[in-house]
């Protein structure tokens, strides 16, 4: 028979605080796995079981364990001091996230854990605390461990936090539609554990060994936000600013232009993330990520930096001035922070604007004349069809002065009409779905035939000028082998 263990105060109006502090599933059990990286552990399993009718989370690492002293004190509330120095490994700080985290997804809160001894085991069960409106832990007996769920998975040194009656799991959905809420709800676990703890999972935290992570048997890969394996992506030199003589490190990068990505890498990166709502400074608390995609209104999320990031490093010893909230997932940089990274967005701004304009920029040097013209006036931009390309030249020769004023008043209104934010907004958020040139090998036979005869009419075809047209108008990027077929057998006689 259990025992019990009295841990104050009044539970009532404490419980439903702890319930309600906007923890989502994911950061919750983030919060976990920092404790799990605390107790140095090298491995953490998450599980969900949903083969029974009540489904059960848990999350077990190797860590160094505790004994029922540890694990007593582990369930007490604010076990910790925020403003006590701590070691630099430590990824807590309220002493409040295994039960914060537990019960805004959980009603019975399960603890077991070995540290070279036997298992140890303590519950809460908040259906017991609030009929008796008291704090009361069942300290539970070798026998009902024994009967525990993921207990037989801790061989050796290592903890195991079990969450059952999970009533914020389905949303108040039933049937079969149960495990597809929940299926859903593992995977923006997975890619939220991927990106959080990617340095962790990459093995390059300095004194840290490398973490395996896994859901349900699947290992969990590392997203690095940065994209630094291609070859493409720009670092930038580091930044160091000293709060009382502590190093905060800023580590500016610009992403590579999505034509630089890899289909892998681009897939990778588009599954996960926006490149606009993603930008921003990536800050860093003990090499685990506490929050990202923000330029903490220094400047507005825009087209101009969309491919920047920056890394921000710095030490739980400045917790205070960062203002870290309870679940980690706020973080405010002190003033000597922000006026250093406002001067690093100058730099990213402008070298992430010649990375995204870049590719387009080339396309215009790449051709004598192409289709469309930038302009740049007094401060304002726009877009306009080149009226001197020789396709426009070759028609205007043959049409009278009045057509000639028709065909200008027509490229005018298309110019004009140019839907600028319908590109925008397709380009920045699905790049490579924009594709002009659907079309099969019978019509790019009709097209070369149609510009040839613009062109040139049943004169002598002048074969590279005929060529630079071709690639002025895109009308064959992906065909460009059967676009020269096309001139050997065609054009060259």
């Amino acid at each position: 028979m259990a025992k019990e263990h009295r841990l104050p105060p009044s539970a009532s109006s404490l419980s439903a605080s702890m319930r309600d502090l906007g923890y989502s599933l994911e950061t919750a059990i983030a919060d976990l796995v920092d404790n799990s990286i605390s107790a140095d552990a090298t491995s953490v399993e998450i599980f969900c079981d949903l083969t029974q009718q009540n489904p059960t989370l848990g999350i077990i690492d190797n860590g160094h364990g505790m004994d029922e002293g540890g694990i007593i004190d582990a369930l007490r509330h604010g076990s910790k001091n925020p403003s006590e120095t701590r070691s630099p490994k430590d990824l807590g700080r309220f002493g409040l996230g295994l039960k914060t985290a537990s019960f805004s997804q959980c009603e019975r809160l399960t603890v077991i854990s070995k540290d070279g001894g036997g298992l140890h085991a303590a519950e809460w069960n908040l259906d017991i605390v609030h009929k008796k409106d008291d704090w009361l832990i069942a300290i539970l007996e070798p026998e009902e461990i024994a009967e525990l769920p993921f207990q037989e998975l801790i061989t050796g040194k290592g903890t195991a936090v079990v969450w059952r009656n999970l009533d914020r799991l389905f949303e108040d959905e039933t049937g079969a539609k149960r495990d597809e809420i929940v299926n859903e709800k593992l995977d923006v676990v997975e890619k939220h554990l991927s990106l959080v703890f990617h340095r962790f999972l990459s093995g390059e935290v300095r004194g840290r060994k490398k973490l395996s992570l896994s859901l349900n048997g699947h290992p969990i890969e590392p997203f690095d936000p940065f994209c630094r394996k291609n070859s493409a992506t720009q670092m930038l030199p580091e930044e160091v600013v000293r709060i009382d003589g502590v190093a905060v490190h800023l580590q500016p990068y610009i992403l590579p232009h999505h034509s630089k990505l890899s289909a892998k890498e681009y897939d990778f990166y588009q599954n996960r993330s926006d490149f606009i709502s993603n930008q921003g400074a990536y800050v860093y608390r003990g090499g685990r990520l506490m929050a990202w995609g923000d330029w903490f209104r220094l400047i507005p999320k825009g087209e101009a930096t969309k491919l920047a990031r920056v890394q921000i490093d710095f030490p739980n010893s400045l917790d205070e001035l960062w203002t870290i909230d309870i679940k980690k997932s706020r973080a405010r940089p002190p003033s000597p922070v922000r006026a250093r990274l406002r001067q690093i967005i100058d730099k990213v701004s402008t070298r992430s604007t010649t990375v995204h304009r870049g590719r387009g920029k080339k396309l215009f040097d790449e051709i004598k004349a192409p289709v469309w013209e930038r302009y740049a006036d007094q401060g304002k931009i726009r877009y306009a069809l080149n009226k001197e390309h020789p396709l426009i030249e070759a028609l205007s020769s043959e049409l009278s002065d009045e057509n000639i004023r028709r065909l200008t008043t027509l490229i005018e209104a298309i110019s004009s009409s140019l839907p600028v934010e319908m590109i925008y907004s397709d380009f920045a958020t699905h790049p490579r779905d924009i594709d002009q040139n659907k079309t099969s090998q019978d019509e790019i036979n009709e097209r070369l035939s149609a510009l040839k005869e613009c062109l040139f009419g049943d004169g002598e075809v002048d074969v590279e000028s005929f060529r630079e047209v071709m690639r002025s108008t895109r009308f064959f990027v992906g065909f460009e082998d059967a676009a020269e077929e096309y001139i050997a057998k065609e054009v060259i006689k």
